[in-house]
C-alpha cells in the first residue's frame, strides 16, 4: 500500500512533487524531535496493546503472539481502528449473498472477536462481556468490551470508523486519505447494541490524539502495530493484486493505521517529555501482513492450526446461537475457511522487523550490558558480577536513555578497539501526511570510552534509496567489524536486496553501494571468518542468499544462492566458531526444524551438523559454542512465546532452560568470559520480557 498510498498523499494532500535529494555522502548531525533525554520513567505491570485495522487482523497477523501472552496472564488491549464493515456483505461461501448492512456487519464481526478471545481465555464462546463507553479528549466515545478469566483480562476497544465514508456523490474517504490530508474526515459506524449511540467524524489530528489517548490511559508496556512501510510488490497472474494497494504488498488500510499508530506513539511519548516528564517505557512489535502470501511460510502445522480453530471461532455461522441479532461472526472466514484461502495468511506470523530484540555485549569480567529499543529511543542496561542482586543474581540497572527516537525496535551493536561500543538503528525521521515527509534514515551512535558515556547526538548515514517512497522500504542496518578496523553496514533495499556503507579506520564512511544478488526477506545476519573475511546472509523464497570478501579488505560481493539441505522459512543466524568456520541456522519452511549447517573447505561447502525440533517459531539467535570442540547453542522463542536455550542433537528434542516471561522480538546469546578469563567458558541468554527489561538465564 506504501506506493500507492505515497501517490494519494501527494494528490490529497496538495503537496508538490519535487526533484528527490540525493542521500548523503557523510554523516550530519541530527537533532530528533523526541530524542531529548528525559530518562525513562518506572515500568508498569506487563500490558500489551495492540493497535490493527479491522478486525481479525489480530488474528491473521499477531497470533499465536496474542494467545501466548495471554497464556502468561499478560493483559491484553486490543484496538480496532475501522469497524471492518467494508460494503456491509456478511457473506456465506456457498450460499447467495445477504443485502448489506454495514453495521449488522460491523456487529457480527465484533462478536465473533468476543467468541474468538472468550476461547482463548478458556471460556464458553458465548460468555458474557462488560461494555462499556470511555471518553476521549475531544468529547467523542469509543465502546470499551472487557471479559476477565482467571486472572486475566482483555478489553476490546473499537473505534468503529467506516471504512468507505461518502464525501460526494463519486468521492470515498477510507484511511488512506485520512493520514494523507489534514482536511478530511471519517465518519464512525453507530453499531446495533452499543452503549456509544452517537455518530462522529475523526479527523487525522484527532485519530492520532485519541491514540496516544489510549496509550496513555492504558499504559502499555508492549504495543503491536501492522507493517508502515510494506515491499513493493510487483502484480501480475503469479501474484494477483487482490485486496493490496497498488505496488505494494499489503492492504492500505493496514498501512494508514500503523503509520497513524507510529504518529501517536510519538505524540505520546513527546507529550509525557515535554513538560520535564519522563519517556514512557514500552517495547514495539511491527508485524507484516499480506506480506505472508508471497514468502514462505514460517509456522509449524500444530501452530497453524492452533490460530486457524480461533479464527473459526471468530468467524462462526449463520446457525449460531449466540444472542447477537446482527450475527454471529464473519461468516466467510469461519468453518475452516483459513486453512482453504490459497493466501496462505493462517501459515506466517512474520516480522517486519525480525532483528529486534535485545543486543547483548559481555566484558571481560563477565559484566554484561545489553542495549534495545525502548520507548522508541536506544536504552542501555548494565549488570555487573557483585553489588546488588536480585534472588541471588546480579541484578539489572535502571534503563539509560540513549535517544535517538523513534527508532525501530532493532539495533545493531559492533564493539570497536578500546572496548567502545558503536549502536545503529532506523530512525523514523518523518512521520508526515505528504510523502516527502515520510521518511526514514540508518542512524549511528558511538561511545566515548569504554563503559563511558554516550554522546547526546546521533549521525546520520542518510538512505540507499533517493525517493521518500523508496527510502521507507529500507531495513534496519545490521553492522560487522572487520578484523582491519573497518566498519561494515547493510542493509534491506527496497528492491529487497543488499546495500552498504563502509567506514574507514580514520572514521570516514563510503557512499551507499547497491549489491548485485537475489531477492531476499528482511532479516540480515553477517559474521568474519577465521581468515577475516566478512560474510552477510539472508533468506531468499528458495534458499539462503550469500555476500562475501574473496579476501579481506575486499569488497563485499553476491556469492549466489547456497548449496544447503534445506530452504529457508525467514531469516537466518550467522556465527563464526573457535575454529575460524561459519556456522549457519535457519527454520525449513512448514516445520519446527532448525537445521545448523557449517561452511568448510572453499567458502563453498556446506555439511549439516544437526537438527533441531520442537522450538516454536520465529527468529533465532546461534551460538556455536563455549569453547573449541563445544556444540552449537541456540537461543529461540517458543511457540507461546518464552525464550528457549537449546543445543542441537542428532534426531533428539532439545531439553534446556526457558523463560517464564513472555519475551518481545528475538533472544540473544551473549558469549561470556567470566573474570577475566582468556576464552569463552560460557554464554547468557537474554530477552525482552513483555515488563520491558531485560530477562536472562
Amino acid at each position: 500500500m506504501a506506493g500507492a498510498m505515497a501517490a494519494a498523499l501527494v494528490g490529497c494532500s496538495g503537496a508538490r512533487r519535487g526533484k528527490p535529494k540525493p542521500a548523503p555522502d557523510s554523516t550530519e548531525s541530527l537533532t530528533p524531535p523526541v530524542a531529548t533525554r528525559a530518562g525513562f520513567g518506572a515500568a508498569g505491570r506487563p500490558v500489551v496493546m495492540q493497535v490493527v485495522a479491522h478486525p481479525d487482523d489480530d488474528l491473521h497477523f499477531m497470533n499465536p503472539d496474542t494467545l501466548g501472552g495471554l497464556d502468561r496472564s499478560v493483559p491484553l488491549v486490543s484496538v480496532y481502528v475501522t469497524g471492518g464493515g467494508s460494503y456491509g456483505v456478511n457473506a456465506v461461501p456457498g450460499h447467495p449473498k445477504p443485502l448489506p448492512d454495514v453495521p449488522a456487519y460491523v456487529s457480527a464481526r465484533q462478536q465473533g472477536l468476543r467468541q474468538a478471545y472468550a476461547a482463548m481465555l478458556g471460556l464458553g464462546l458465548f460468555a458474557p462481556w462488560t461494555r462499556s463507553t470511555l471518553t476521549v479528549p475531544d468529547g467523542g466515545e469509543v465502546e470499551v468490551q472487557s471479559l476477565t478469566h482467571r486472572g486475566r483480562r482483555v478489553d476490546l476497544v473499537f473505534l468503529s470508523i467506516d471504512m468507505h465514508t461518502r464525501a460526494g456523490p463519486h468521492t470515498q474517504v477510507g484511511m488512506t486519505q485520512l493520514w494523507a490530508d489534514s482536511g478530511a474526515q471519517v465518519a464512525t459506524v453507530v453499531v446495533p447494541g452499543s452503549p456509544v449511540t452517537r455518530l462522529r467524524h475523526y479527523s487525522r489530528d484527532q485519530l492520532i490524539g485519541t491514540l496516544a489517548h489510549l496509550f496513555d490511559r492504558f499504559r502499555p508496556t508492549v504495543i503491536r502495530t501492522l507493517d508502515p512501510d510494506p515491499d513493493v510488490q510487483v502484480h501480475n497472474a503469479h501474484n494477483p493484486r487482490g485486496s493490496d494497494q497498488r505496488g505494494y504488498s499489503d492492504h492500505p488500510d493496514h498501512t494508514a493505521v500503523a503509520l497513524f499508530t507510529w504518529a501517536a506513539m510519538t505524540q505520546w511519548v513527546g507529550r509525557r517529555t515535554s513538560s520535564g516528564g519522563k519517556a514512557p517505557v514500552f517495547l514495539t512489535e511491527v508485524y507484516r501482513g499480506y506480506y505472508n502470501q508471497r514468502w514462505p511460510i514460517n509456522l509449524p502445522g500444530t501452530i497453524v492450526r492452533q490460530k486457524a480453530r480461533y479464527l473459526d471461532d471468530y468467524g462462526g455461522g449463520p446457525d449460531w446461537n449466540c444472542g447477537n441479532p446482527s450475527g454471529c461472526g464473519d461468516y466467510s472466514v469461519g468453518s475452516g475457511a483459513s486453512l482453504r484461502d490459497k493466501r496462505d495468511w493462517v501459515r506466517s506470523t512474520h516480522y517486519r522487523y525480525p532483528t529486534s530484540g535485545p543486543q547483548g555485549v559481555a566484558g571481560p569480567g563477565g559484566e554484561l550490558t545489553v542495549y534495545g529499543v525502548l520507548g522508541m529511543r536506544a536504552a542501555r542496561w548494565t549488570r555487573g558480577t557483585a553489588g546488588e542482586t536480585v534472588a541471588g543474581k546480579a541484578a539489572w540497572s535502571p534503563p539509560e536513555d540513549l535517544g535517538g527516537g523513534p527508532l525501530a525496535p532493532a539495533l545493531s551493536v559492533v564493539t570497536l578497539s578500546g572496548r567502545r561500543d558503536l549502536l545503529f538503528g532506523l530512525r523514523f525521521s518523518g512521520l508526515g501526511a505528504a510523502s516527502a515527509g515520510n521518511t526514514r534514515e540508518v542512524v549511528f551512535l558511538e561511545q566515548h570510552s569504554a563503559g563511558g558515556p554516550f554522546p547526546e547526538t546521533w549521525s546520520s548515514l542518510g538512505n540507499p534509496e533517493r525517493s521518500p517512497v523508496r527510502g521507507r522500504r529500507v531495513g534496519p542496518p545490521t553492522a560487522v567489524l572487520g578484523r582491519d578496523g573497518r566498519v561494515h553496514v547493510f542493509v534491506r533495499n527496497a528492491s529487497k536486496g543488499l546495500s552498504t556503507r563502509v567506514r574507514d579506520t580514520a572514521g570516514h564512511w563510503s557512499p551507499w553501494r547497491n549489491l548485485a544478488g537475489g531477492q531476499v526477506q528482511e532479516g540480515l545476519t553477517a559474521a568474519v571468518d577465521g581468515t577475516g573475511r566478512i560474510h552477510v546472509f539472508a533468506a531468499g523464497r528458495g534458499a539462503v542468499h550469500g555476500w562475501a570478501q574473496s579476501a579481506p579488505g575486499a569488497e563485499v560481493r553476491y556469492r549466489g544462492p547456497l548449496r544447503l539441505s534445506a530452504p529457508p522459512a525467514e531469516a537466518p543466524s550467522a556465527a563464526s566458531a573457535a575454529d575460524g568456520s561459519l556456522v549457519l541456522a535457519y527454520r525449513v519452511p512448514e516445520s519446527a526444524q532448525i537445521v545448523v549447517e557449517r561452511l568448510t573447505g572453499s567458502g563453498r561447502t556446506w555439511q549439516p551438523l544437526s537438527a533441531v525440533r520442537q522450538t516454536g517459531f520465529g527468529p533465532l539467535a546461534l551460538l556455536p559454542g563455549a569453547g573449541r570442540g563445544a556444540g552449537p547453542v541456540l537461543a529461540v522463542r517458543t511457540d507461546t512465546g518464552g525464550a528457549l536455550l537449546a543445543g542441537p542433537g542428532p534426531g533428539t528434542v532439545p531439553v534446556g532452560a526457558s523463560t517464564t516471561a513472555f519475551c518481545v522480538g528475538r533472544p540473544a546469546l551473549v558469549p561470556v568470559r567470566p573474570h577475566g578469563a582468556g576464552d569463552v567458558t560460557g554464554s547468557v541468554l537474554v530477552a525482552l520480557g513483555a515488563g520491558a527489561a531485560p530477562v536472562t538465564l
